[in-house]
């Protein structure tokens, strides 16, 4: 009773001062929708927060400096060698410091996963359309976290300036001076003079502990505070629509969830980094600028950048005496590019070609999306090309195949094969929902053949029980682009006049392209299979009518 009374005394003192206690209740109240694929941006979050107690440790023994030294630790190999003091004290945590050697690989493992989970995350929200209104600045939010990740791990792995990360920086300044007319003076002021010099660890150092995870910690939370005010999406399903969230609250369900998957990601974490080494820095030695250890790999988040560099041709230009050097200037922006900014203007793209300025606040099925769903996985076959490409040398050796095959089937591959992935991909995804709409239509077989009186056999069906129907009738229309009032004037209306409105209507075909669900259908068809021609749009699936669950909420996230 003691107990309770004090807690009851602190919370009215807080509440009292603070006035606290409603926004409090509300966020106890918070409904958190289930699915295994939300659990992704979990794993960002405690991911990142690993990162931020294990960088912490790092930082109270690494010395961000390039002066040299001797060694004269634990390591007996490199005993006497003269090296930077950064990579000796990278080498005093990892064998003179208790316990050095696991924080440092928990470090690195915890940086592996968090671009993991970034890129997982990313896709699954492109995939489901989650990215629509009113989510696209939480998706553009979601690209810069993704470009500081890259610069964050680049700049990380190169602090302990041992010869694998000496050779990240020296690809590092070449791409920097490929940029034309100011690439030489950026590079300079980068390095502050010839490359190596004596700046680049301490600088790289304060914007891998202090600049960059400060803006990461502020996208994050503004991503979580956008993601709690706009409330979360949800995947489809019985009693699911726009105006409600079906799931468990905040307190006690998701916050015990939570709680325990975040030292389910912690114990992965700390396994992974005891029983599988990574980034063995003694075994690659201190940065020599005229050095380079074969078979040299960047982390898995950086090799699509090594596998543009590899796959261009050797293309300069001199002009007034100044040679450009497209060989790395493309690579290094093109590709990173391409996908960046198609991803930071599809949503807008996608909202202007079908004119659906609605709100989603329910998922789609990717199926039920054929042209975004065949776009993602085309994107993702040209970064996979190029991030395979990125290890063609140790590609060549493992499979004794030449070099420049492997070189050149990247090179048609990065044409080739995203065209490929699109065509099959949205036949696959047409196939499927043609699958769905058979099954509105026609029912789930049973197995039972019967013969009717006049000697025919048909097999018994049974209806779609109303969960699985809801999520296959979960398809909306989209609204049909303006046509022209052929009663008053042939005038096309706004928006669908000259080049772009036939530009505009092409691409809404394209984009709509989807198979019709048969309405008023529920396993009582007739037996003919529904014969879809791909180019229909498919009717509103109003889903089972049921009521929602029990631990619904109403949106009163805007209220």
């Amino acid at each position: 009773m003691s107990v309770e009374r004090a807690l009851e005394g602190t919370g009215t003192w807080l509440d009292d001062r603070l006035h606290g206690a409603r926004g409090v209740r509300v966020l106890l109240r918070k409904v958190f929708p289930d699915h295994w694929s939300f659990l992704l941006g979990e794993i960002i979050l405690y991911s990142f927060i690993i990162l931020l107690l294990t960088g912490t440790f790092l930082t109270l023994w690494f010395q961000p400096s390039m002066t040299d030294v001797i060694y004269h630790g634990s390591y007996v190999p490199l005993r006497g060698v003269r090296m930077s003091e950064s990579y000796a004290s990278t080498l005093n945590i990892s064998f003179d410091v208790r316990g050095g050697l696991l924080i440092r690989q928990i470090h690195h493992w915890a940086a592996d996963l968090f671009m993991a989970g970034i890129m997982a995350h990313m896709i699954r929200v492109f995939f489901t359309g989650a990215y629509r209104k009113p989510r696209e600045i939480n998706w553009l939010i979601g690209i810069i976290l993704f470009t500081l990740g890259l610069l964050e791990g680049l700049f990380g792995y190169s602090l302990p300036d041992d010869l694998l990360s000496g050779a990240g920086l020296r690809i590092l300044e070449g791409v920097i001076q490929s940029i034309p007319l100011v690439g030489t003076y950026l590079a300079f002021f980068l390095f502050g003079g010839p490359f190596p010099g004596h700046l680049i660890i301490p600088r790289l150092y304060i914007l891998h502990v202090l600049l960059i995870p400060g803006l990461i910690l502020a996208l994050v939370t503004a991503h979580l505070f956008l993601m709690f005010h706009q409330k979360h999406t949800q995947m489809p399903g019985k009693g699911r629509t726009n105006t409600n969230v079906v799931g468990a609250p905040m307190y006690p369900y998701f916050m015990a969830k939570t709680g325990a998957f975040f030292f389910y990601v912690f114990a992965a974490v700390a396994l992974a980094a005891a029983f599988v080494q990574i980034n063995p820095i003694w075994l690659y030695g201190p940065f020599n600028p005229v050095a380079m250890s074969a078979g040299s790999q960047p982390d898995f988040y950086m090799g699509m950048l090594e596998g543009a560099l590899r796959v261009m041709p050797a293309w300069q230009t001199v002009l007034w005496g100044h040679t450009i050097a497209w060989n790395v200037f493309i690579p290094a922006l093109v590709p990173l590019g391409i996908l960046f900014t198609g991803a930071a203007l599809w949503p807008f793209l996608e909202q202007w070609i079908t004119g659906d300025k609605r709100e989603h606040h329910v998922n789609d099925r990717p199926r039920n999306a054929p042209t975004r769903t065949a776009l993602g996985i085309g994107m993702i076959t040209f970064y996979g090309i190029l991030w395979a490409e990125g290890a063609n040398d140790v590609l060549a050796d493992h499979f004794d195949v030449p070099l420049y095959w492997i070189t050149w089937a990247a090179r048609v591959g990065i044409f080739v094969g995203p065209v490929i992935a699109y065509i099959i991909t949205k036949r696959i995804c047409l196939g499927l929902q043609r699958k769905d709409a058979h099954l509105i239509e026609h029912g789930v077989e049973t197995g039972i053949i019967r013969q009717l009186p006049g000697g025919e056999f048909i097999e018994e069906t049974r209806p779609v029980d109303e969960e699985r129907l809801a999520v296959l009738a979960s398809r909306s229309d989209l609204p049909p682009l303006p046509a022209v009032d052929t009663a008053e004037s042939d005038v096309p209306p706004p928006g669908m006049r000259g080049g772009l409105g036939r530009v505009r209507e092409r691409l809404y075909k394209v984009v709509t392209e989807s198979v019709p669900i048969a309405s008023g259908h529920n396993g009582h068809g007739n037996g003919h299979a529904i014969e879809g021609n791909g180019h229909d749009h498919a009717a509103v699936g109003s889903g089972s009518g049921a009521g929602q669950h029990e631990d619904a909420e109403s949106d009163d996230s805007h209220s």
